[in-house]
């Protein structure tokens, strides 16, 4: 008699035992699953996300390029000068850096003719040479990074 009751009292502690443990898994996925699915939290967590991404961007442009609205120094000139030089700068280092990335060579943006030179699409019109010069490697840099890339 001792023994059977005994057994029963063993078994019916590992279930009710089993019972809550289960109870206690259960509850804790259920709780998760429902904030994970929350819209608000979803939201939330858009918000972050993008949050994150402008700041990266930001920090990355005014780290490579110094404080401007548009991501370059002001060196002075006309704003045709400016923008043509930009303009031509980016482009030719896009090129560059799209070649060197197909052909698996090494990131060199310096390692141009077109850098070195930096007069494509200058004009004596357009204003001083030196500062169309700077105006384009600052250009031919931006463009170079990110036609290696990809972009």
């Amino acid at each position: 008699m001792k023994i059977n009751h005994l057994i029963k009292r063993s078994l019916g502690t590992g279930f009710v035992l089993s019972v809550l443990l289960g109870i206690g898994i259960f509850s804790t996925v259920n709780t998760q699953a429902q904030y994970r699915y929350d819209p608000r939290y979803q939201q939330d967590r858009d918000n972050r996300d993008r949050d994150n991404r402008d700041r990266d961007y930001r920090d990355r442009n005014y780290q490579r390029h110094g404080r401007s609205w548009d991501g370059y120094r002001n060196y002075g000139g006309s704003q045709q000068l400016r923008q043509t030089a930009l303009n031509a700068g980016y482009n030719e280092g896009n090129k560059k850096g799209r070649d060197d990335m197909r052909h698996n060579r090494r990131y060199d943006f310096q390692n141009s003719g077109a850098f070195d030179k930096a007069t494509k699409d200058y004009s004596s019109k357009l204003g001083d040479r030196e500062t169309y010069r700077r105006y384009f490697r600052d250009a031919y840099e931006n463009g170079y990074a990110d036609g290696f890339r990809g972009y």
